[in-house]
């Protein structure tokens, strides 16, 4: 399966062991380019360790994580994200003494952190995708509030905006409508469909409503293994699905 280059994404044999206990075994996991990938499963079953394998934050024990052909294993993160894979974490890390505006521009790739950019001219073109971005994320209108007076959603929504900047072709989110409300959740919702075209999403989530508005395909981890894959529809309806989790 490693020969076909359709993939965007390859874990192959992909295993982690923490004192004798495999969080992650032996997984197979291949993702598509323009495709939205949700990893589901109860507590424990190693999603969030995936996404740490393929951002480089946790190391494997064996295995393999291919991006774009390029083995990421061994890669330092920082390379990682170069290689054009962004990552959220569940709480939102966003500056939230600067505005939208200048959290998004400390965004921009040109090899800064929040220091280079005091150094840093704003030019038109990084201007343009600052306001461009700012339109996907529904904060055009805000790009001069402070993070900090942002709603739970809008914070959410400034830290996609971030990766944005970065043009990751992988995006990793992990839970991100939690503590979302409707209406937050309805827009998260298009912004990702929307989003996913010309890259990859891969997504942790645990509310099944929204997991069947927005995944292409399902992925189902039970003790770092996949024990289902397929439609949202296929795996509501697989027995060993409903027995270790949506039973629970």
């Amino acid at each position: 399966m490693s020969s076909n280059t359709s993939f965007q994404l390859a874990l192959e044999d992909l295993t982690v062991s923490f004192d004798g206990f495999k969080a992650v075994d032996g997984l197979n996991l291949y993702i598509e380019k323009d495709e939205l990938r949700v990893i589901i499963g109860p507590n424990g079953a190693g999603k969030t360790t995936v996404l740490d394998l393929i951002c480089g934050k946790t190391k494997p024990t064996e295995g393999s994580v291919k991006f774009n052909n390029r083995e990421l294993v061994g890669m330092p993160e920082h390379q990682i994200v170069r290689a054009g894979v962004g990552r959220k974490f569940q709480t939102p890390s966003i500056y939230e003494n600067l505005t939208v505006y200048e959290n998004l521009e400390v965004s921009f790739p040109r090899g800064r952190g929040v220091f280079g950019c005091l150094a840093f001219t704003s030019t038109p073109d990084v201007t343009e995708r600052i306001r461009s971005v700012a339109d996907e994320i529904y904060l055009k209108e805000h790009l001069e509030v402070e993070g900090a007076a942002l709603s739970h959603g809008q914070k959410q929504w400034l830290e996609i905006g971030m990766l944005l900047m970065q043009e990751p072709q992988l995006i990793m989110l992990d839970e991100p409508v939690a503590g979302m409300s409707p209406a937050e959740r309805e827009k998260t919702a298009e912004l990702l469909g929307r989003i996913s075209k010309g890259r990859c999403i891969l997504i942790v989530e645990h509310d099944m409503e929204f997991v069947s508005r927005i995944a292409h395909k399902v992925t189902v981890l039970h003790l770092g293994k996949i024990i289902a894959e397929g439609s949202m529809e296929k795996i509501q309806n697989d027995p060993k699905v409903i027995e270790v989790y949506l039973g629970h």
